[in-house]
């Protein structure tokens, strides 16, 4: 069959183009991704000459884009990762959140309907639940958990999840949603905690930690996220929604130390600095549901997944090197255009 990933040249998307091109070599892979900056081309080079893979330019608010890929493709599954994700950004520009994310899954499900699919599965966050207090270890999100969002980046997350509920339940479009915790792996945009603290560290330079750092996520290891979403889509069942978490809690100090002790860094490189407006405190997330329905739990460990990630950043400097740079952004009309 043939599966649209969308949002497939970031960073959990592509590595669920990795994860489907190894584990189900008879479907065709079909990335469509607007490359904004944080969309890396350059990151689906080993798949790139691929038979099974193609990969598709576009956006996925715009409606002729959408459609002209159905059209060409008439895709089984549409699976969506494209979302712009960095609540930083999320309260320095509402707008682009709200058309991505919520307009961009519309224009989707949309085409869905239009053309017919057997799936659309919708990837969402733990984030759309808020958070939790720190003195209540016993307490976690599960499916049943009230909406209660904190920043402009998962108030469009949420808008887009109940989006989709209510296109099953008015249309009887085929869906299926996954709220995540926090991932780590290859491949993650540098801006983000764990690679951020990785590259910075490696040059010596200051690691900003928001706050005191007691702020505590819940890691997913980014592969076992990668099968549970394809469990999801091939036997969960539709109009259903799966959380998916990694059972490894950790304050975003820890994660911080952890990586100094692997890199033989000192502690003393940490700066804290001035905490940003309703930064969540605590995301636990009870993965009963999907480990029930479809046999699913967490397959790494934090300590084994945190050194799996240090040495991939250790043995890719080329990859992140080129994004802090800014180089990556000509990759596509460099190494593409001509394809």
């Amino acid at each position: 069959m043939t599966i649209i990933v969308t949002g497939g040249a970031g960073f959990i998307g592509s590595n669920f183009v990795f994860y489907e091109l190894k584990n189900h070599p008879e479907d065709r892979i079909v990335c469509f991704d607007k490359l904004t900056y944080a969309g890396n081309l350059a990151t689906l080079a080993p798949v790139m000459d691929n038979p099974n893979f193609r990969f598709v330019k576009g956006d996925i608010a715009e409606r002729a884009d959408v459609e002209r890929l159905f059209e060409e493709e008439h895709p089984d599954i549409i699976v969506n990762f494209a979302a712009e994700s960095h609540v930083d950004r999320s309260i320095e520009d509402p707008g682009i959140f709200l058309k991505t994310n919520i307009l961009g899954t519309q224009v989707l499900m949309d085409a869905c309907r239009k053309y017919g699919i057997t799936r659309y599965h919708q990837v969402s966050t733990d984030e759309v639940y808020g958070d939790l207090p720190l003195d209540r270890p016993d307490l976690f999100f599960t499916e049943e958990t009230p909406i209660h969002t904190s920043s402009p980046y998962s108030s469009s997350k949420a808008g887009a999840d109940l989006l989709v509920l209510a296109y099953h339940r008015t249309f009887g479009l085929p869906v299926t949603i996954t709220r995540c915790s926090n991932n780590y792996g290859p491949y993650h945009f540098p801006e983000k905690l764990i690679p951020l603290i990785i590259s910075r560290a490696l040059a010596d330079e200051s690691l900003p930690v928001y706050g005191t750092g007691e702020n505590v996520r819940d890691w997913l290891y980014v592969e076992d996220h990668c099968a549970a979403i394809d469990l999801v889509i091939r036997k969960g069942r539709v109009g259903e929604v799966y959380n998916i978490g990694g059972h490894n809690e950790k304050t975003n100090l820890d994660v911080v130390k952890t990586i100094l002790k692997q890199l033989d860094k000192p502690e003393s490189l940490i700066t804290y600095v001035t905490d940003r407006p309703g930064h969540d405190m605590r995301y636990a997330i009870d993965p009963t549901k999907i480990h029930n329905e479809l046999g699913w739990l967490p397959a790494t460990k934090f300590d084994d997944g945190i050194k799996l990630t240090i040495e991939w950043y250790l043995n890719n400097k080329e990859w992140w090197k080129n994004i802090i740079s800014g180089d990556y952004q000509n990759y596509y009309e460099k190494m593409y255009a001509n394809r």
